[in-house]
């Protein structure tokens, strides 16, 4: 789990004046905290017990270097917000497997450092985070291939040679870094948002197909760099149009998805319910569409910051697509408002699920530097038929229930009124 998911084009997020945890759920803070002191105190230990040999360094330093040159190549392709995936493993993968553990420790500081100031910025404590998951999950693999592989990079790599057991051990081993990985960080994912779902913060079946390719070429670049470093000069061209390609296609996938939040934008979001309902129509099944606003988002972003603003839209919207079904089209409409299809809906379930994403809400707590920020939602509801017979009628039906909603004191949920008045020019 790179830094993906932990919380970005060309351009690069805005840089949080502080990177304090102290407005953090103190769970999530004493978790944080303690993994990070964890992994300096391991490095600190490391530097002072681990003698140094030129070899050692040289091979680091190769890889290290290799490893930026890839963070070059993604920064110069385009990172958008939700682009987050890349093949970074390839390099210190090898540096579990082939060096003193300590090394493994401190390979992610720089690359991760690289990447913040390179190619995106983040919230500071959530690549902090990242950073020791990474130097953590590196050292208990590493750990693990030197006590059954002592010295890896002498006797003329008769691990690689010999094959059995050095190369299964090493995919165990590289399968053991992943896994410590993202248990680490998905943990500290749950922790922040209780709401979301296990399946969401560990694996889905692309990221594991990711996962699996990253091991794959983590374990060859460390077989080349066991037999020879010079050996890498063949290995960087591949991994870097092997991650240029991921880009690309992270990319395209980002192109029909709103860079906050990571729902469907506007445009896309119009595509997938026009296929709806035309699917509703041809099936007489009923179809709901809900309008959501965030109540009094600007006063957030005037007291808060946008930053927490952000933090806020995010929150709602992973609050939302933890209540939905697979099948619901959840998007983002600009601004504070969202919009959610609800396929197979009639009055009664639109409104329940409507109530149900209002309650769910009001029990975000956003962290922010003095505490926590909480929100409310408003929620006009329309149905296919009912209230219009095409996208146009229902985004517009649903717009004057989500009006009546705010002249009614806001967090609540409305149907259109039968002879309700016009919602006012935007």
């Amino acid at each position: 789990m790179q830094s993906s998911a932990e919380d970005r084009g060309g351009e690069l997020a805005p840089t949080p004046r502080r990177a304090a945890l102290s407005g953090r759920p103190s769970l999530l803070a004493v978790y944080v905290s303690g993994v990070v002191t964890l992994h300096l105190a391991l490095a600190v230990a490391g530097v002072l017990s681990t003698p140094l040999r030129l070899y050692d360094l040289v091979t680091f330093t190769a890889l290290l270097v290799c490893g930026a040159v890839c963070i070059e190549a993604s920064r110069r392709l385009g990172m958008p917000a939700g682009v987050g995936r890349d093949l970074l493993s390839a390099w210190w993968l090898p540096v579990a497997l082939l060096l003193p553990p300590v090394y493994v420790l401190l390979i992610p500081i720089p690359l991760q450092l690289l990447l913040h100031f390179r190619v995106r910025r983040t919230l500071l404590y959530r690549r902090v985070m990242v950073t020791s998951a990474l130097a953590l999950a590196g050292a208990c693999a590493s750990v693990l291939f030197h006590l059954a592989v002592p010295e890896p990079l002498v006797h003329g790599a008769a691990w690689v040679i010999d094959g059995y057991p050095g190369i299964p051990l090493a995919i165990g081993c590289a399968a053991l870094f992943t896994v410590i990985n993202i248990a680490l960080v998905a943990i500290a994912a749950y922790t922040a948002n209780p709401e979301s779902r296990w399946r969401e913060v560990l694996w889905n079946r692309e990221n594991l197909l990711l996962d699996v390719v990253e091991l794959c070429v983590g374990v060859i670049v460390a077989i080349n760099s066991a037999l020879s470093l010079s050996l890498l000069l063949l290995a960087l061209p591949p991994v870097v149009l092997l991650q240029r390609s991921l880009m690309h296609q992270q990319l395209q996938a980002a192109a029909r998805t709103d860079a906050k939040t990571g729902l469907l934008n506007a445009a896309a979001w119009q595509r997938e319910a026009d296929t709806e309902l035309s699917r509703a129509q041809r099936t007489h099944e009923p179809l709901a569409l809900l309008l959501i606003d965030i109540d009094y988002f600007k006063r957030v972003n005037d007291t808060h910051g946008h930053l927490v603003g952000d933090q806020v839209l995010i929150g709602v919207a992973s609050t939302l697509c933890n209540q939905l079904r697979d099948y619901d089209v959840v998007g983002r409409f600009g601004g504070e408002e969202f919009v959610v299809l609800l396929p197979g809906a009639d009055t009664v379930e639109a409104c329940r699920v409507a109530e149900r994403l209002r309650g769910r809400v009001r029990r975000l707590a956003v962290p922010a530097e003095e505490g926590t920020v909480g929100v409310t939602i408003s929620v006009g509801v329309a149905l296919f038929r009912m209230h219009g017979e095409d996208l146009i009628e229902l985004l517009a039906a649903a717009d004057l229930a989500l009006y009546r909603a705010k002249q009614s004191g806001r967090d609540r949920v409305c149907l259109p009124a039968v002879d309700g008045p016009k919602a006012p020019e935007a």
